[in-house]
């Protein structure tokens, strides 16, 4: 099984043959656009170009580093009607949630604009006798690898991006063949900062718009130091073994099944409400979204009753249309896998509390969907569904409704709802096997909060004091007078 995944995960990552990446649009199923494949010299070029502005960039100050990210969250407020517009044609985002993800794009390079300085501040070690000081000092690593998936193609880019560049290493980025745009976009958008902030416009940032297959000499390359790589646990494998026999670290955040448990105290407007939100957004194509409600039996009725409500009232439409909150998924195969394991999971014994499926549009649309009495072994149980289905468990108690979020063998994030806060906190805190637990929402990446997760999730964290000491050489210092 697991050697098929890691096939179908190759499968994906490789473009189609030919010079030219194709942008299908995922609402009308039609070519958007094509942009120009680049070939394995091409990549190798870039990156001694790279490398060669590496040499400046890694000696240049904090302050220049940051009027690059200060510029960025300009660009990227002035042009995110345009950005939304371009994520909405290649992976079907609603422009209402696309232009909320230019903006959070600018909530990271604003922080580490804000805080580069003090996060990368020398710290001082007491306790070593017979010297004159010891302290801690971070620097960079050299090029950045960025290997960056399609369903959050900003975002994902930016909050890792923002935090290498703050610590003085150069970025080149593969990004996901079927965003060829956002990708160039993204590129654009760092060469017109670098302008505005008078510094290197070359090199800093770099777009890779290259294959899987061909991406290979990149991760081997002696200049690139560092790779991190968001996407699936198959494609997650295949880099961190790539980096491991590299010796070089690496990020990897990867799936996740993330549990929601709605104790018999919670407020159940309160968990519909939440657990609609966190299943709903981005078409329920999110590592972080909430997939599975672990509910313990006095308030299953009602909260499946309040949960099916909610989700209905999210109408598959065009993803160009501002009121639009749920778009298509970002193509016909990954609705044929999702409608395939929703159908595995009933034809298990699980229930249909809100009948959904693939609507009759030719595009890539999945209505929304909840599944009951999911039993272990099903897909529902075992697997990750990337989009809008919620899968619901009925359990007897507090410690059942433990066992069964830590049964996953994913552990990225997880929610807890109870009217009891410090009740929810012990749990969060010491019970829940994940990287991120919240109480009473769902889970969400935040500049500031470390976001990653453990088990079958991947390792290693982005956003924060831990984002950027990702990209950074940890050097002790012992000085004797």
């Amino acid at each position: 099984m697991m050697k098929r995944n890691v096939q179908r995960t190759l499968l994906r990552m490789q473009a189609r043959a030919g010079s030219t990446f194709k942008a299908v649009n995922p609402y009308t199923n039609e070519v958007a656009w094509e942009e120009p494949r680049w070939t394995r010299q091409q990549g190798n070029e870039a990156v001694a170009r790279a490398e060669q502005t590496g040499r400046a960039w890694r000696s240049s100050s904090v302050a220049q580093r940051t009027a690059l990210l200060t510029a960025c969250s300009a660009v990227l407020r002035e042009r995110a009607d345009e950005i939304a517009q371009v994520i909405a044609a290649e992976m079907g985002k609603p422009i209402a949630q696309g232009k909320g993800e230019a903006i959070k794009c600018s909530s990271i390079t604003d922080y580490y604009a804000e805080h580069a300085e003090s996060l990368l501040r020398p710290e001082m070690v007491e306790g070593m006798a017979g010297y004159d000081r010891a302290y801690v000092t971070k620097q960079p690593l050299g090029i950045v690898l960025l290997l960056m998936p399609w369903n959050f193609p900003f975002w994902q880019v930016f909050r890792q991006a923002s935090a290498a560049l703050a610590a003085g290493n150069v970025v080149v980025c593969k990004h996901a063949v079927n965003v060829p745009r956002c990708a160039r976009l993204i590129e654009e958008i760092f060469q017109q900062a670098a302008a505005a902030a008078r510094v290197p416009a070359e090199g800093v940032y770099t777009n890779l718009p290259m294959t899987a297959e061909d991406i290979g000499d990149i991760m081997s390359h002696s200049a690139v130091r560092a790779i991190s790589l968001t996407g699936s646990s198959g494609a997650g494998a295949i880099v961190g073994a790539a980096a491991g026999k590299l010796l070089k670290p690496s990020v990897l955040e990867l799936g996740g099944s993330d549990p929601s448990i709605v104790l018999e105290d919670a407020d159940i407007d309160l968990a519909a409400t939440c657990s609609a939100e966190g299943r709903m957004l981005n078409a329920g194509q999110s590592c972080i979204g909430s997939k599975r409600f672990i509910v313990v039996d006095s308030a299953h009725e009602d909260f499946v009753e309040a949960l099916c409500e909610k989700m209905a009232a999210f109408r598959f439409a065009d993803p160009t249309d501002p009121a639009t909150r749920l778009g298509p998924l970002v193509d016909k195969r990954a609705q044929k896998t999702l409608d395939a394991q929703a159908k595995a999971t009933v034809q298990a014994g699980a229930q249909v509390a809100l009948q959904g499926g693939i609507p009759d549009h030719p595009g890539a649309g999945y209505l929304p969907t909840v599944l009951i009495d999911v039993p272990p072994g099903s897909p529902g149980y075992e697997e990750e569904l990337f989009g809008p289905v919620a899968c619901v468990f009925r359990v007897k108690d507090e410690a059942e409704a433990i066992a069964v979020a830590n049964s996953s063998k994913f552990g990225l994030g997880a929610s807890v709802y109870t009217r009891d806060v410090e009740r929810g906190n012990r749990i969060a805190r010491d019970e829940i096997e994940a990287g991120m637990c919240y109480v009473n929402d769902f889970v969400k990446s935040h500049p500031a909060i470390p976001f990653g997760g453990v088990k079958d999730s991947g390792y290693g964290r982005e956003c924060g004091s831990y984002g950027i000491n990702s990209f950074c050489n940890i050097k002790s210092v012992v000085v004797r007078a």
